[in-house]
């Protein structure tokens, strides 16, 4: 089979695997083909479901007989949950399998690829990579890491203003953008936001203009308050039983106002300052949400806790609107505002592989602060 074939059914198994809320697991999609078609399709929709290669196996039945099975990542070798899908592609009659990318975590002495081929089968890796890698990277991040990707996503004006120096932002992007921020927000395992923000915007932190089903999630909304001053009347609070919202605060925080939020529904996560005696160490807030199954964030705050993530070197992809606003005033906040600022362009923040797409009147830019290779 050619190579363009390869990269089409691949493409396939890409397609399906966006369709997993799979938390801690990673998202995964196989597609069969035999004599040139496809016979049997599948993807892991969540955890403890049905691998995407069991899925497409099930839907294949005999027809995986002498079959290519096209699958964005490496089948696992080991047991966890489930048995290893290495065993269940051989016993099925499958002679080619092709992987997108290899799994970033060694669960058995031997990868799946090299089982596989010796097994007999025919193994082809890196088709679609790139792409592969991409649908898997928070789950490499937590693997690798120990923490969760974290995306910065923000909207500004064309001199890079989050607001004006009053504190008016609502709202420098049109209804398009706010759609696909919500989209952003539905894909998401959790969303971070500051103090600063919940005081001054009182925000729900919700999915609700994303496109339907995606509206229907609902990230956990996480907010980093060292003296726990979150009104118990904020939004975030009285939804908290609807949408969880987890408070990451100071040890030395108020007992009584950790057991009245909590009275709410709201989770409480002590988290030790950082070694400067400032804020919260960042560091172990994300090790904490990844033991608790988050592995991709989105964090929506402003310019303190951003600039906080980026001088601390956790953010690994930026999301960033950009409006045909000027807001013209230095003293208006900006995007980040770092502790350690750079004193030239070669040192400053550069998103690479950035894509702009347009939203209504507004701009998207979204890229990668830091990719992970393994």
């Amino acid at each position: 089979m050619s190579e363009s074939a390869h990269a089409t059914f691949l493409g396939r198994a890409l397609e399906l695997a966006a369709e997993g809320q799979t938390a801690p697991n990673p998202h995964v999609g196989a597609v069969i083909v035999r004599d040139g078609v496809i016979v049997g399709e599948g993807f892991h929709s969540h955890a403890g479901a049905a691998h995407a290669e069991i899925a497409a196996l099930a839907a294949a039945g005999d027809r995986a007989r002498g079959a290519t099975l096209y699958c964005t990542l490496e089948p696992c070798n080991h047991h966890g949950r489930t048995p290893p899908c290495t065993e269940a592609i051989v016993r099925a009659g499958i002679t080619r399998v092709v992987i997108g990318c290899r799994d970033p975590k060694s669960h058995a002495k031997m990868p799946g690829r090299d089982h596989l081929r010796a097994r007999g089968l025919e193994v082809i890796e890196g088709v679609r990579e790139d792409e592969a890698r991409e649908l898997v990277a928070d789950f490499a991040t937590v693997a690798l890491l120990g923490r969760p990707l974290v995306e910065l996503k923000s909207a500004v004006t064309l001199d890079g203003r989050t607001a004006t120096r009053t504190g008016d932002s609502k709202w420098i992007t049109g209804e398009h953008a706010r759609a696909e921020a919500h989209r952003l927000r539905a894909h998401a395992d959790a969303i971070l936001t500051a103090i600063g923000t919940v005081l001054a915007d009182d925000p729900r932190l919700d999915a609700r203009l994303a496109p339907t089903p995606l509206s229907d999630r609902k990230p956990v909304r996480v907010v980093v308050d060292s003296a726990l001053r979150t009104p118990e009347t904020s939004q975030l609070v009285t939804t908290a039983r609807t949408q969880p919202t987890w408070i990451a605060h100071a040890p030395d925080a108020s007992v009584d106002r950790a057991t009245s939020l909590a009275s709410h529904g709201v989770t409480l996560l002590p988290i030790d300052r950082a070694n400067d005696g400032g804020g919260l160490d960042l560091t172990l807030l994300l090790r904490e949400l990844a033991r608790r199954d988050v592995m991709r964030v989105l964090v929506e705050a402003g310019g303190r806790l951003a600039g906080a993530l980026l001088d601390a070197e956790l953010v690994d992809r930026a999301a960033i609107f950009v409006a045909p606003v000027i807001v013209g005033d230095q003293e208006a906040p900006g995007l980040a505002t770092r502790a350690r600022p750079p004193l030239s362009l070669a040192s400053a923040v550069h998103l690479e592989r950035a894509v702009g797409t347009t939203h209504g009147i507004d701009m998207l830019v979204r890229g990668h602060v830091r990719t992970l290779r393994w």
